[in-house]
């Protein structure tokens, strides 16, 4: 948990969709919302501007679940939530994902009773309606189908989905109108029976809606779903199920069916700002998440909160990663195509880890996770970024240990000035919320210890000079600036090698705005350590 102190009024409000503990976090899920919300969480706290609250949850309530317990030998979906929920939280700790807040649906106080009087106020206002339509119903199972408990052919697209929604596409279904329909559980075809659940429509907030989507921040990808549900006549959501797991719904007539996990994701949302200690109304957040979670946040989501209270501030950003490849398939918790995050932070570093999923993050198009490619990762910190420090350390060690008395200068200073200045401009606009770009952030640091290396390189030479002690000293200095603008800039997104490079130059460890002014030379007789070996490559 983080502590993010300001004096200042303005509060920034990050939020990152919650995952399913139906499985240990993958690699996928921290090349997607979670470690890239972090990093803009941590860009933001250094900016000074306000507060920064970063905030996520578990998805408890999912369907798959229980499904996950079933098919391990009949576990109660309370164990696997548990087991699961335990794991990922645990993950996050590793990964350096540092939440202000994380909603627990079923062990938060008053959790269940917010998520029903969201419901209730909503029913009780008319924007939520009966109806009896066609849904599947397993005779074998005894069990009605929707979401895990059903497979078949998308309505929209024709590739695989389970009920309710399909994650090649982004479309919601309504279950029954799969083609194909097969029982998850034993794999028999289903019938179609008549069932009266409640329903949410999205035609009324049509209006809204395109209001709200000509103001938000989001990909090409998301805006196109939008504006096709739109031209195509926006659907009735089904938001509640015959079930026993979940919330129950307070709906005389409906009180044995259980509220729709993503429609109770709206108002656990909103107590996802209250559970980060906040009482006053949430600012407009940047929302994080996957493509094949777009239509909920980029139109359930709104919908239902202009239905309950049209004062609520709306999104001002979606930043959206596509699917994360695996081999050439989507990574997987319910399938088990994965490499689990867990077991990966036990062999490589945190900010190896970070460093290569950031730059391989899905942003505008699908990446595939090798571990040829990390181990290239993690050679490029080792050999890159670390020799270059290294040998800067080692000369530093050999002139006497401290931070020259020479400051930086010549026009090979002056040249490298100003492509670093140009650098860390566009480096603040890829960490920022306009412009929030990871992978372009890491290369450009990649850019940043490319230019410092050459200069020390090239710069090394003055050494051998008769005369040339006094520029090689101030080469020296202006290789330390570098390094004590690197620990600053590269901190949002490797944090932990930051924070020793920062111990090793003898600066403070708060954290330093991602700017030019970052790039100073430390004071004459500044203590600075021996060969480090590892910092950013550990």
């Amino acid at each position: 948990m983080s502590d993010n102190v300001s004096d200042t009024t303005v509060t920034h409000w990050i939020t990152a969709t919650p995952p399913t503990p139906n499985g240990d976090l993958h690699i996928g899920h921290l090349a997607g919302p979670y470690l890239a919300g972090d990093v803009l969480r941590r860009f933001l706290a250094a900016e000074g501007t306000g507060p920064v609250r970063y905030t996520t949850g578990l998805d408890d309530h999912q369907s798959y679940v229980p499904v996950r317990g079933l098919n391990d030998g009949g576990r109660k979906g309370d164990e696997v939530a548990d087991g699961y929920g335990a794991s990922i939280e645990s993950v996050w700790r590793q990964a350096g994902a540092d939440f202000d807040a994380i909603v627990r649906p079923r062990r938060d106080v008053g959790y269940h009773s917010a998520v029903q009087d969201f419901f209730s106020r909503l029913y009780d206002t008319g924007h939520i309606v009966a109806r009896t339509r066609p849904l599947p119903y397993c005779t074998g199972c005894e069990r009605w189908l929707y979401e895990a408990h059903l497979k078949g052919d998308c309505p929209h697209c024709g590739a695989g989905s389970n009920g309710n929604a399909c994650e090649p596409c982004g479309r919601p279904n309504d279950c029954a109108d799969l083609t194909d329909p097969v029982c998850t559980g034993c794999g028999a075809t289903p019938e179609l029976r008549d069932c009266e659940r409640l329903y949410f429509p999205l035609a009324p907030w049509e209006e809204q809606l395109s209001a709200f989507w000509d103001e938000v921040d989001m990909p090409p990808h998301l805006r196109s779903l939008c504006e096709r549900m739109r031209a195509e006549g926006l659907p009735e959501i089904a938001v509640s199920h015959p079930s026993e797991w979940g919330v129950p719904v307070p709906v005389a007539g409906f009180t044995d069916q259980r509220i729709y996990v993503w429609f109770e994701m709206a108002p656990g949302y909103l107590l996802e700002w209250t559970g980060a200690g906040e009482t006053g109304p949430a600012p407009a957040p940047v929302q994080f998440f996957g493509f094949d979670n777009g239509y909920f946040h980029a139109l359930l989501f709104p919908a239902a909160f202009r239905a309950y209270d049209p004062e609520i501030a709306l999104p001002r950003a979606f930043v959206v990663n596509e699917f994360y490849r695996l081999e050439g398939l989507k990574f997987s918790t319910s399938r088990r195509h994965a490499i689990w995050a867990h077991e990966e932070l036990a062999r490589t570093s945190a900010d190896v880890l970070r460093y290569h999923v950031l730059s391989d993050r899905p942003n505008g198009r699908q990446t595939s996770f090798g571990p040829a490619a990390l181990a290239v990762s993690r050679e490029r910190l080792a050999e890159r970024w670390d020799g270059w420090l290294g040998r800067l350390f080692t000369a530093v060690a050999e002139s006497g240990g401290v931070a020259p008395a020479e400051a930086p200068q010549g026009p090979a200073w002056e040249r490298l000035r100003g492509r670093l200045t140009e650098t860390v401009g566009q480096l603040r606009e890829a960490y920022g919320i306009e412009g929030y770009d990871a992978r372009r952030a890491i290369a450009l640091l990649d850019e940043v210890v490319c230019l410092a290396e050459d200069f020390g390189y090239v710069n090394g030479f003055e050494g051998e000079r008769p005369d040339g002690a006094s520029a090689y000293r101030s080469a020296l200095s202006a290789q330390l600036a570098v390094a004590a603008a690197l620990s600053a800039w590269a901190a949002p997104a490797l944090p932990y090698g930051s924070a020793r490079l920062a111990a090793l130059l003898g600066l403070a460890p708060e954290p330093r705005r991602v700017d030019a002014a970052a790039l100073a030379p430390l004071a004459p007789g500044t203590p600075v350590a021996a060969r480090p070996g590892a910092v950013f490559g550990a």
